[in-house]
């Protein structure tokens, strides 16, 4: 087994050297068959701290921030056990939960016994506030462990899921050497009775578990050196500093994802003078006004769930404020607009707007008489510069930014789908009721619009594809690969008007005729059978050639969609892998990435599949030459995961 030692000179009140026999370990991981890891030992001595009147049982030692970070940096180049050692115990297996038992581990009593492959280290922090002075994994005592000096129960006891990232930190914490540290100026004897509790709780798990002493002990610490000290000597591993800023130098995968949403969906040109993007993050000028509104934007439309559509009065006024400023309105967000009828007000009062907001961003001549009576051409004003938005910057503002293009350049409402997305590279999601209303009054916008070039726009019909969709297109992660669900991919005719001809099925079949497959041609078609969503199929060993298949797609200039059944578990983990090799990201980035391209829907790998695609990371740095280092630690990941999933979640 890889091995490091690390233990220091370190005197805590009058401390002596332990006996020999007492000398703890921090250990990592143990390489897997296809790494071999040559193991580091470290020479330092550990200090126990023996004039503190610990309990019968617990042992407390010290450890400095250099030997800490060196210990972090050791573990995290560690390779990960096989999953075959680590689940399904990773998924939770109570003892009382007969569903989740029966299910993965009926006939075989030795899969509930904890792995002996793994080897953790897990930081804790005094008084459980992580908003300030953390070190990159740390977690609240009350996390790992109850009031009674035990370590939590992590698995639950009734229910069925292979997604529980919540309980992996708990679940891990007893296959770990503990590390309590605290802010500075924490009282030192605070951090040694916690860290008391925890050496009492790791004896008597192992009186439970361990009770042959088949492992090596698992060992608690103090840190002896102050915050500002390890932070100084390790800033790589500190999330964040005294003052609660993040540091940056560890990721932190809810700013990542605002980051990579940011990204995806920034402001762009959509149609001459108006844009459609997210709700910008302003800065105040010294002088007064928000700089970025008015450099930048005049109007100012934000997609919203309790707006209602202006009226011309209204809009008469706002058009007058114009030219004393910036001004922003409201309009309704998508899918709060139910179909009307032909003479509603609502029907008149939204083709007003968008009329509106084009001849805003178009002006025209306009013509007045002199004091001789004579007719006068005046220029126009200055376009307005318009932005349509909201928070994502593609939910909420869909409905009137698809029906203001359709009005803009003349195009029926399916043409104004292909050419927002494939043109002018937006993505965005409808709901059903927003198909269904633009199909409706798209003969009307056609009508009044400046750009119509159909003769006769009431006998337009919507072709088949754009009949078959539920509002929402398959989500494009990169310019050759989507990711979708098998309704996109029973469309065949929408893929190839999106420019995609090949198709990777995971787990789930398409229903095609034999005439479409002819059109497509069997090569451009891939099934991957026998991978279930059920925290049991592995899916790592299929990577080769599914990627290979979108490589090939990519060589012709062409896009693959890849598709499972909802589009978020399976199908999501290959293009999780896809985007790590392609763009040499790690997971967690890769991770947040994808999940920020799938538009309105959450992307939920479990566990096993995250737990491949961080061995996927490892295979990638290695072929790569670079270093193994991870970004975040399991336990981290999925506590990351879990709290990006939170809010989400049903309570």
């Amino acid at each position: 087994m890889a091995t490091v030692i690390v233990q220091q000179q370190h005197t805590l009140r009058h401390s002596t050297p332990p006996p020999s026999s007492m000398s703890p370990a921090l250990m990592t991981p143990p390489g897997s068959d296809r790494v071999t890891v040559k193991s580091r030992r470290s020479s330092i001595r550990l200090s126990v701290i023996p004039s503190f009147p610990t309990p019968p049982g617990a042992k407390v030692y010290g450890i400095n921030a250099q030997t800490l970070g060196e210990a972090l940096g050791y573990q995290a180049a560690q390779p990960l056990p096989d999953p075959a050692h680590m689940f399904p115990w990773l998924h939770g297996l109570h003892s009382d939960n007969h569903v989740q038992l029966g299910f993965f581990a009926s006939r075989k009593r030795t899969q509930r016994k904890p792995p002996k492959a793994w080897r953790g280290i897990t930081l804790v922090k005094l008084g459980g506030d992580l908003t300030k002075s953390r070190i990159r994994g740390a977690v609240s005592p009350n996390e790992v462990i109850s009031p009674l000096s035990r370590f939590l129960m992590a698995d639950p006891p009734e229910g069925f899921s292979v997604r529980n990232f919540h309980i992996q930190t708990a679940k891990l914490a007893p296959l770990s050497d503990i590390v309590i540290y605290g802010a500075d100026g924490v009282d030192r004897e605070e951090l040694i009775a916690l860290a008391d509790e925890f050496s009492l709780a790791q004896a008597a798990w192992r009186l439970k578990y361990d009770p042959m002493q088949e492992r090596k002990s698992y060992n608690t610490f103090v840190l002896t050196s102050s915050f500002s000290e390890f932070a100084q000597k390790c800033p790589s591993w500190v999330s964040a500093d005294a003052n609660g800023y993040l540091t940056g130098s560890c990721m932190d995968l809810v700013q990542w994802e605002r980051i990579e949403m940011a990204n995806m969906s920034r402001a762009s040109e959509i149609s001459a003078n108006v844009w459609l993007g997210p709700t910008p993050e302003y800065t105040v000028h010294p002088d007064g006004y928000d700089a970025l509104e008015k450099d930048s934007y005049d109007l100012m439309i934000e997609a919203s769930d309790v707006a209602s559509i202006p009226g011309p009065r209204f809009l008469a006024a706002i058009d007058k404020k114009l030219e004393s400023g910036a001004q922003r309105i409201e309009f309704p967000s998508s899918g709060s607009i139910v179909l009307p009828s032909d003479n509603s007000r609502e029907l008149e009062d939204f083709v007003n707007t968008v009329r509106w907001i084009y001849y805003l961003a178009h002006p025209e001549p306009t013509e007045e008489m002199d004091h001789d009576g004579d007719v006068e051409t005046r220029s126009p004003r200055k376009p307005v510069r318009v932005l349509i938005h909201c928070g994502d910057g593609y939910t909420e503002s869909t409905l009137l930014a698809v029906a203001y293009f359709m009005f803009a350049e003349g195009v029926p409402v399916n043409e104004a789908y292909l050419k927002l997305h494939c043109d002018r590279k937006r993505n965005f999601f409808a709901y059903p009721t927003d198909v269904a209303f633009l199909s409706h009054i798209q003969t009307r916008l056609l009508q009044e619009s400046p750009a119509n070039k159909f003769t006769q726009p009431t006998e337009l019909s919507d072709p088949d594809w754009f009949l078959r969709i539920d509002g929402s297109l398959p989500s494009r992660i990169l310019d050759y690969m989507y990711l979708g669900n098998i309704n996109h991919a029973n469309n065949p005719e929408l893929l190839w008007a999106l420019g995609i001809r090949r198709v990777l099925s995971i787990g789930e079949p398409v229903s095609w005729t034999p005439e479409q497959r002819d059109k497509w041609g069997e090569e451009n078609l891939m099934y991957i059978d026998n991978v279930q969503d059920n925290g049991i199929d592995p899916l790592c060993q299929e990577y080769g050639r599914c990627l290979k298949f979108i490589e090939n797609g990519k060589n012709d200039k062409t896009a693959t969609l890849v598709h499972c059944r909802v589009g978020v578990s399976r199908s999501a983990s290959i293009c999780i892998a896809e985007v790590m090799a392609a763009k040499d990201m790690t997971f967690p980035s890769a991770y947040c990435f994808v999940r920020a391209r799938r538009l309105n829907v959450i992307i939920q790998p479990h566990l096993r599949f995250v737990y491949e695609l961080l061995q996927w990371e490892e295979f990638q740095t290695q072929r790569l030459g670079g270093s193994r280092r991870r970004k975040l630690e399991w336990a981290s990941i999925c506590r990351e995961i879990a709290l990006l999933n939170k809010p989400y979640s049903r309570t």
